[in-house]
């Protein structure tokens, strides 16, 4: 099977990231953003998904964090479109869900080449440490908008930010793992009556 893998370079006048991302890894990062509660919750997306992700990126952080978050999000999702080629044999779907203690929260995905976001979660209070947690949204928003996926986000419970913010990510790594999966049965076709994706 051909390396499943992307490089992508975003360069603007906020932000220059690279991403390296190889969608049939062992669950190895190196996070440099400067931002580390992200670098954390990345860390569970390559664990989880077992994923190889590579991400450097420097960003305006002086003024916040805004630029940075937003633009790893759209950056990661414009190398698993990259990775994911034609899609071909592909699950497509994928979905689960993670409880972290009194925290659950459930993911689900389509690559179906159509960008859609719906985003259910609340969180107890506006930041973890100094990060601004509604930052996360622009993050699944940019990754949403340029992987060209439907993902769906729902928190079911959690009393603490935390747990909240660990079990989204941890979810989406899973959910994005069983999607991208290779689907024995459907080698040489494509996950959609359409023929394309």
């Amino acid at each position: 099977m051909a390396a499943r893998a992307a490089q992508v370079k975003r360069d603007t006048l906020e932000t220059r990231i690279e991403v390296n991302l190889n969608l049939d890894g062992g669950g190895n990062s190196k996070l440099e953003t400067g931002v580390p509660f992200l670098e954390h919750m990345l860390d569970q997306v390559a664990r989880h998904g077992l994923l190889d992700l590579d991400i450097r990126a420097k960003g305006d952080l002086h003024i916040d964090a805004h630029h940075t978050v937003e633009d790893v999000g759209i950056t990661l999702g414009q190398a698993f479109d990259k990775a994911l080629g034609d899609k071909q044999g592909i699950r497509r779907y994928g979905h689960a869900y993670v409880p972290l203690d009194e925290a659950l929260s459930r993911v689900v995905i389509d690559f179906s080449g159509r960008p859609g976001l719906v985003y259910q979660v609340s969180y107890p209070r506006a930041r973890i440490g100094d990060f601004d947690v509604d930052l996360f949204h622009e993050f699944f928003q940019g990754f949403v908008n340029h992987a060209k996926v439907t993902l769906h986000i729902d928190c079911l419970r959690g009393d603490n930010a935390h747990h909240v913010a660990e079990t989204v990510f941890k979810a989406f790594g899973r959910a994005v793992r069983m999607a991208a999966e290779p689907d024995p049965r459907m080698a040489g076709m494509m996950p959609s009556t359409k023929g394309s994706l």
